[in-house]
C-alpha cells in the first residue's frame, strides 16, 4: 500500500487525528491535511500521479522559433544541405537573430516527427580525427560518378567530378566534370588549383592510376607523380582498400551529390553539369556552416585564417613557426612564452574571452579571431618587456564632435 493510501486510511477510515498519523508516518502534518482535502474532493482520482510540470514557462521557446525551426529544416533539406540540428542553430543566430541549443532544436524535430532514428550507426566517438594544422599544408582528392539525365528524363551518359580539397579548412579548391577522368585532366586541374591558391605542401589521395602508377608494377611516374617532384610536394596515398583515409573528400563528395539530386533540373551535358557544380561550390565555401570545423565557421574563413603552408625541402628538420591556439583574458591580454619567458600581449578589453589564433614566427606575431578570421593584433614582440601595449592611450576612445 502506498504511503497516501495509508495516510487516508488512518484519518478517515481509523478516525486518527491528522497530527498524530503525521508523527507516525514522518511526514509533514500540511502534507497530510492536502492529502486528506484532495481524497475528500476527488475520491479515487486523489491517488492517480500527478504532473509536476510547473504551470508557467517564461523561458520556454516561443511557437513562432518553433516553426522557423520547422521551415528551415525542411528549406534546406529540399536544397540539399545539411539540415541537422546545430546547423539550424547556425542559421538561427546568423540570419535570425535567435540563439537555442542545438539539443532543444533535436527535441522540437523529434516531436514533429521529422527525425528518422538510426541506432545501428558507428558512433562518431569511434573514429580517429585528424586533420592538417595550416591550409595548404594537405590536399585531398578524388573523383566519383555521376548519371546525367536526358532531355526526356531518361538516365543518360556516365560523368566524373574530380575534386581537389583542403584538408585543414575542407575548403574546394577544384571542382570539375569530366567525361572521364583522366591523368591529364588530373594533372590540368592540379596545375589550375596551384595557380589560384599556391603549392601545397602534400596531397593524398587513393592508389587510382590517375593519381599514381605504384602499385601498376612498372617503374615510370604519371604526370601527376612528375608534377609533384618538380614542384617539392610530398605525395601520400591511402592503403588499399582504406577509404576512411581520404574521408574529407570522400564526405564531401557525398554532400555534394546529395545537392545536386536535389536540384529540380539535372544536367544533361558535362557543360549543364560544371555550371551546377560552380553555383554548389560557392554555396559550400563561402554560405555554408561546416560541422566540422571551429565555431562552424565556412570553409572560406578556415582557409584564409592562418597563413599557408608551402613545401618544405628537408622534411627533417622542426617547423619554423608555431600555431597555437588561446582565449582572450578578462583584461583584454594573452600571453605567450618566448625563450622561457612569458610575455603578455594587449588586445583590448572589448575582445575579452574572444577565442583567438595565434602564429608565431620567431618574434612576428599575429592574433587571429579564431571564428571570423579577423586580424586582431601584428606585432613583433619586444623581449625586453613583459606587456606589449596596444599602442593605444588609456580609457576609452574619445567621441567624435558632432558636425553641424
Amino acid at each position: 500500500m502506498s504511503k497516501a493510501r495509508l495516510v487516508i486510511t488512518a484519518v478517515v477510515v481509523e478516525g486518527r487525528s491528522q497530527s498524530a498519523v503525521a508523527r507516525a508516518c514522518g511526514v509533514s502534518q500540511s502534507w497530510v491535511s492536502r492529502l486528506v482535502a484532495r481524497y475528500r474532493a476527488q475520491g479515487q482520482a486523489a491517488f492517480e500521479p500527478r504532473s509536476r510540470r510547473p504551470k508557467t514557462s517564461p523561458n520556454a521557446v516561443s511557437s513562432a522559433t518553433v516553426e522557423l525551426i520547422v521551415r528551415l529544416r525542411k528549406e534546406l533539406a529540399e536544397q540539399g544541405l545539411d539540415a541537422g540540428p546545430a546547423t539550424i542553430c547556425w542559421h538561427l543566430r546568423h540570419h535570425h537573430g535567435v540563439r537555442v541549443s542545438p539539443a532543444t532544436v533535436s527535441r522540437y524535430l523529434a516531436k514533429r516527427g521529422m527525425v528518422v532514428p538510426a541506432p545501428h550507426k558507428r558512433p562518431r566517438s569511434s573514429y580517429i580525427r585528424f586533420a592538417a594544422d595550416l591550409p595548404n599544408e594537405c590536399w585531398q582528392s578524388d573523383f566519383t560518378h555521376y548519371r546525367l539525365t536526358r532531355a526526356d528524363g531518361s538516365p543518360g551518359g556516365d560523368a566524373e567530378i574530380l575534386t581537389w580539397l583542403d584538408d585543414h579548412s575542407r575548403y574546394a579548391l577544384s571542382v570539375t566534370a569530366h567525361r572521364p577522368v583522366t591523368g591529364p585532366a588530373v594533372l590540368a586541374a592540379f596545375r589550375q588549383a596551384v595557380v589560384l591558391h599556391g603549392i601545397p605542401a602534400s596531397t593524398l589521395t587513393d592508389n587510382g592510376m590517375v593519381f599514381t602508377t605504384r602499385l601498376s608494377g612498372g617503374k615510370g611516374r604519371n604526370g601527376l607523380e612528375t608534377e609533384l617532384r618538380k614542384l617539392g610536394v610530398a605525395q601520400k596515398n591511402s592503403r588499399p582498400n582504406h577509404p576512411t583515409t581520404c574521408g574529407k573528400v570522400e564526405r564531401f563528395q557525398q554532400t555534394m551529390k546529395k545537392w545536386l539530386r536535389a536540384q529540380p533540373t539535372q544536367p544533361a551535358t558535362g557543360t549543364e553539369l560544371q555550371a551546377l557544380l560552380n553555383a554548389f561550390v560557392d554555396t559550400y565555401n563561402h554560405h555554408r556552416p561546416h560541422r566540422s570545423l571551429p565555431h562552424r565557421s565556412t570553409p572560406h574563413t578556415a582557409y584564409t585564417a592562418r597563413p599557408k603552408a608551402t613545401p618544405d625541402d628537408d622534411h627533417d628538420t622542426e617547423p619554423h613557426h608555431r600555431l597555437r591556439s588561446d582565449r582572450i583574458d578578462t583584461t583584454g591580454s594573452v600571453t605567450i612564452r618566448h625563450h622561457g619567458r612569458l610575455h603578455h600581449i594587449g588586445i583590448g578589453r572589448t575582445h575579452a574571452r574572444t577565442p583567438v589564433h595565434l602564429l608565431v614566427h620567431d618574434r612576428r606575431i599575429r592574433v587571429i579571431n579564431a571564428a571570423t578570421g579577423e586580424l586582431l593584433r601584428e606585432l613583433t614582440l619586444d623581449p625586453t618587456k613583459d606587456y606589449q601595449p596596444t599602442g593605444r592611450p588609456p580609457g576609452p576612445k574619445p567621441k567624435r564632435p558632432r558636425t553641424q
